[in-house]
């Protein structure tokens, strides 16, 4: 008896093909387009099916096989697409190369574009008020290097440092993907992880000979020193890494990418990412709340949002360059005329830099190059505004470098249609007269069909058949429509084609040769707008770097309107800024929390002066809730403000530039690191202490809450002694709960005591939220917790304690009198006269006459009583 042997299951041609591409993209999901549809299989499918919301079903590949499939319709791609990326997937677009009909054997397919959260143009994915940056690190012996390129808008940067510094720009510049060498795989996804999309690549890419090729060969030069990035090794692998992972990704058109910037650590003023952080400049750390980008945000444009955050993260250190802009907002704000056209001519003008970027990567639509024909007009009337010469020098140049592209505008105008469609191969994007073979070929497909109505109209009175129509499909073409009913009726030289339930379907060969003629026009109008459309966008390729150039000045203006606005809005003034150290605020504010008062509610503005001759160091003791770190935060947020050259919240700033911005405020475990609440706070500290410049501005919030009360003490006494006495004398703010800090005042020159101010009224503390000279002896804690909603009971506990503790001295005293203190049951005893709750009872109870008291007047006593211990 022979065995039977297992015969291999043999694929379909079509998964054959799939399988064969999908061996070249193992990391993305694969969107297969099979006719009318994108189709994915598999685990691609399953992943579709849960991140979409599309149905999971199965198809047969071969012989007793079976796998998953989900799709959807190509035209839901902008829909489907965006989804997947933002999950943080890799997604490979699949096309068909070929048409369908002109092919005997299986449709020709390719992978055409790979869509990564970092490299992507689709405007469904993107946010328009923030750069979409991919990122890369290169991890040299002394240095690190690193590259950041948006490659919707062309924005390349490049920077090298030490880990602090590629990690401080990691968080300014927040990438959406980061890439980095295979070997460095576990030092990466332990830092970066939970944070952005990773993708590693094969460790030979990041090679200085190779990636200097890369980029010589893409801006076509022979050096780098152009760019100031000759010297910078491992800056230019990492960069040339980027554009290696464009073509990985199939991105080889990218001409837009005009240039490459660098970043250096000396050029704006320094905020590491923890000051970023605590400070919430680009993002609220709670729930509800507003971070600075947000409060100052007024912009209207998208190029004028993305370059606000830009200002935001690198604030300027260059004295003349923030007089500058100081000077071009109180033009604006004087001149009213100028500030309400700026604005309207803005709102126009479309995200040019987005645009524009487009073109060589072919996604450039007609409808793209009306909007492009709207900014340009506004481009014109800006430059055309009454009196331009006689405005601000700063405004005036930055409206000169504006260019009208007057040879482009005019092409627009008089080559592509008003009502343009989206996609060019819709048809109808040129004007009559823009070429002759174009106008034949449309005279005779609208002649043409004409003709066919007048067929339609000749065979109704021929036949007498009133419901007769003529239509067309894609299986044979052009045809009469004829009812059952008056089937009897039609001429016997008609030719059947196909029987429907109501209705016959005839050809006629008149009909035939003009159906040639009418599809061979239609075929050849769509060949040849789609050349002419070519043509036109390699003719809009010169204008790539006028267009950009016009986006950065409009995003300039847009900035300098936004903070006019805020300015006039916000009750905002112009500060003074110098080359002296020191700083002189004047009814200071917060410009966040002013913003989320109730209304009508005014905020209590505050002074603020420090100084290296008399007030170096304040310590700023007072409770919780009373607005100690609002104080510290405004004076680090008007400092920035001020050097990013925006007015600020207050009545008068005096500001000597401040190199460096140090914040450590507010306490948070690293758990996933294994760091508690006290070794961050250190590690934060540390940092600021490591880094101190004459020109450093130090904003410390609670040093030392981590440990145990007697160690925080130390650690905050010593910390203060150290910043009085370094040569380079930081100016310093310290919020503190330690009161003992108090008396660093007299014994240190230039450490003063303030206090946030309160006043008691009974057992009531009210927070008046005024910096007032002099150090505070009480913390308010139990006033606080009762405010806060603590059981009656509990706080009165706590009072109990509190006294028995103040009635101790020293530290042994102290511990001495815990460990003695005989243990309290939370339960209350009515007759205790010390307690102010059982106070209350007792008076009710002397004013109650017995003899007197019916039943009723007892129930109704016991019901007062019991409302007022609901009430304490």
């Amino acid at each position: 008896m022979s065995k039977s042997i297992d015969k291999p299951v043999k694929e379909t041609p079509l998964m054959g093909q799939y399988n064969s591409i999908k061996q070249k993209y193992p990391d993305a999901i694969l969107l297969f387009r099979i006719g009318d549809f994108y189709e994915t299989f598999g685990k691609d499918a399953i992943i579709a099916a849960s991140v979409l919301g599309i149905q999971l079903t199965k198809r047969n590949n071969g012989a007793a096989m079976h796998e998953e499939l989900a799709g959807f319709p190509h035209h839901a791609v902008d829909n489907y697409l965006p989804k997947l990326v933002k999950a943080g997937y890799r997604v490979a677009i699949c096309d068909q190369l070929e048409d369908p009909k002109l092919t005997k054997t299986i449709v020709k397919r390719g992978v055409t574009e790979i869509v990564t959260p970092g490299v992507t143009t689709h405007d469904t994915v993107l946010d328009h008020k923030r750069n979409n940056y991919l990122a890369c690190i290169h991890f040299d012996k002394l240095q690190q290097g690193v590259a950041f390129l948006d490659i919707s808008t062309g924005d390349f940067l490049v920077a090298e440092g030490n880990l602090e510094y590629v990690d401080k720009l990691m968080q300014s510049l927040h990438p959406s993907e980061l890439i980095y060498a295979k070997p460095e795989q576990e030092r990466i996804k332990m830092k970066y992880r939970d944070e952005l999309a990773l993708f590693s690549i094969d460790d030979w890419v990041f090679q200085l000979e190779y990636s200097n090729g890369l980029l010589l060969k893409h801006f076509k030069t022979n050096s780098l020193k152009g760019f100031g990035i000759d010297e910078m090794t491992s800056g230019t692998i990492a960069a040339g890494a980027i554009l290696h992972y464009l073509n990985l990704t199939e991105h080889p058109h990218v001409e837009h990418i005009s240039k490459i910037a660098r970043l250096r650590s000396n050029d704006s003023l320094w905020l590491d990412r923890f000051t970023i952080r605590n400070l919430e400049l680009l993002q609220t750390n709670y729930t509800g709340g507003k971070s600075l980008i947000e409060a100052i945000d007024r912009t209207l444009s998208p190029m004028g949002a993305r370059l606000l955050r830009r200002w935001l993260i690198f604030p300027l250190i260059d004295l003349e360059a923030i007089q500058q802009r100081h000077l071009a907002i109180a033009s604006l704000i004087a001149n009213k005329e100028l500030f309400d056209d700026l604005a309207s001519h803005i709102k126009l003008i479309t995200d040019l830099e987005r645009l524009i970027s487009k073109l060589p990567m072919g996604k450039l639509s007609p409808r793209d190059l009306l909007q492009l024909k709207r900014a340009l007009t506004a481009i014109v009337k800006i430059q055309n505004f009454p009196n331009l010469y006689a405005l601000n020098p700063q405004l005036l140049s930055i409206i000169n470098k504006l260019d009208t592209c007057q040879a482009l505008f005019i092409k627009i105008t008089n080559e592509i249609q008003e009502d343009a469609p989206a996609l060019p191969q819709k048809g109808g994007v040129f004007k009559p007269g823009v070429n002759a073979e174009l106008d034949s070929l449309r005279a005779i497909s609208y002649s043409g069909k004409d003709f066919l109505l007048a067929i339609e109209k000749r065979e109704r009175e021929a036949t007498g058949i009133n419901s007769l129509k003529i239509g067309f499909n894609n299986v044979f073409g052009y045809y009469l429509e004829v009812t059952q009913t008056h089937k009897n009726k039609v001429p016997p030289e008609w030719i059947r084609k196909q029987t429907l339930a109501n209705a016959e379907r005839y050809i006629t060969p008149e009909i035939k040769e003009f159906e040639d003629k009418i599809l061979g026009a239609e075929e050849r109008i769509a060949s040849l707008e789609t050349e002419l459309y070519k043509a036109f966008c390699n003719y809009v390729m010169q204008f790539i770097g006028p267009t950009q150039v016009n986006a950065l000045t409009i995003a300039e203006l847009d900035c300098l309107l936004s903070f006019s606005t805020l300015a006039i809005k916000n009750n905002y003034t112009k500060p003074t800024l110098h080359d002296g150290i020191g700083i002189a605020i004047t009814q200071g504010r917060h410009p966040v929390i002013e913003q989320q008062l109730p209304l009508g509610e005014p905020y209590m503005p505050n002074d603020v002066h420090l100084n290296t001759t008399d007030q170096q160091i304040i310590i700023i003791t007072g409770p919780n809730m009373s607005g100690k770190s609002a104080i510290l935060r405004q004076t680090a947020l008007i400092v920035l403000l001020a050097q990013m050259g925006s007015y600020v919240p207050a009545a008068h700033a005096d500001i000597g530039l401040v190199d460096r911005l140090f914040t450590r405020v507010g306490a948070s475990d690293n758990i996933s690191s294994g760091e508690s609440t006290f070794m961050v706070e250190m590690n934060e500290t540390a940092s600021i202490m490591n880094n101190l410049t004459p020109r450093s501005l130090i904003i410390l919030d609670e040093i030392g809450r981590g440990t145990s009360t007697f160690d925080g003490i130390s650690i905050a006494w010593s910390i203060s002694e150290y910043l009085h006495t370094a040569p380079e004398q930081p100016l310093t703010l310290f919020a503190t709960h330690y009161h003992e800090l108090n008396e660093l005042e007299a014994k240190f020159e230039r450490i003063k005591n303030y206090h946030v101010s309160t006043t008691e009224t009974n057992t009531e503390v009210v927070f008046l939220r005024k910096l007032t000279r002099g150090g505070s002896k009480h913390s308010f804690g139990i006033q606080v917790a009762k405010m806060a909603g603590m059981p009656i009971q509990l706080i009165a506990r706590a009072e109990q304690v509190l006294l028995q503790l103040e009635a101790k001295g020293d530290k042994q005293r102290t511990a001495q009198s815990l460990k003695t203190m005989k243990q309290q049951q939370f339960q209350l005893s009515l007759f205790d006269a010390d307690n102010p709750f059982a106070k209350s009872i007792l008076q009710q109870l002397h004013l109650v006459e017995i003899n007197k008291t019916t039943p009723v007047d007892a129930l109704m006593l016991l019901q007062q009583l019991k409302q007022l211990s609901d009430k304490m």
